[in-house]
């Protein structure tokens, strides 16, 4: 995927000849029209991640945050107001914020690891991991790992048990450490609901 720094001209409409009216399609994907999102997306895949990627400056995260962008794109259609301005506009503001949320998780995230590094040094974990897979039972620890996703259980594995960096890991599992790190925080997320209710 390509950085754009300025919307991309909108294609004809290969049926009609003429280029498609973006509100239009807006008001059919209202409607659930998988066809006229397509066509929407299409219209503002580049520049969304242009813009995330301008924030971002990770390829890699880009591309995730542009597909969660177009996500809520498809759910929250019925909110776009067209006094407000153009649908570009509309969806562009939802990829800023988006991007700017993702900045500043990350942040927070290296401030944790610092801070627990600090206190603990040598320790890749944060604290999540501290407080969930510190204290459980091996029977049980097994029993949530397998209600992971394949991505979320080798990235605890390889992290936690096997003491590899996040780098590390991203190397053995061929994926960005962006992902890793976030499939890692999600997995003991689900890890500490998992174990806390049994």
């Amino acid at each position: 995927m390509e950085e754009h720094t300025s919307p991309a001209e909108p294609s004809p409409d290969p049926a009609h000849g003429v280029e498609p009216d973006p509100r239009a399609l807006l008001a059919e994907v209202v409607k659930g029209d998988e066809a006229a999102f397509a066509r929407l997306y299409e219209l503002v895949v580049r520049p969304v991640f242009g813009l995330v990627q301008r924030v971002l400056r990770d390829p890699a995260q880009s591309e995730e945050v542009t597909q969660e962008v177009l996500v809520e794109v498809w759910r929250n259609a019925g909110r776009y107001r067209a006094d407000k301005g153009s649908v570009l506009t509309w969806v562009l503001t939802f990829a800023h914020r988006r991007a700017v949320d993702r900045v500043r998780a990350e942040q927070a995230a290296a401030d944790r690891e610092a801070k627990v590094g600090a206190r603990a040094p040598g320790r890749a974990f944060d604290e999540v991991s501290e407080s969930v897979l510190g204290r459980l039972e091996q029977r049980a620890v097994r029993r949530c790992l397998s209600t992971l996703t394949e991505l979320q259980r080798e990235s605890v594995l390889l992290t936690y048990y096997r003491g590899h960096t996040y780098q590390e890991a991203a190397e053995l599992l061929s994926s960005p450490a962006s992902t890793v790190k976030t499939r890692l925080r999600d997995g003991l997320i689900r890890l500490r609901d998992c174990l806390g209710t049994s």
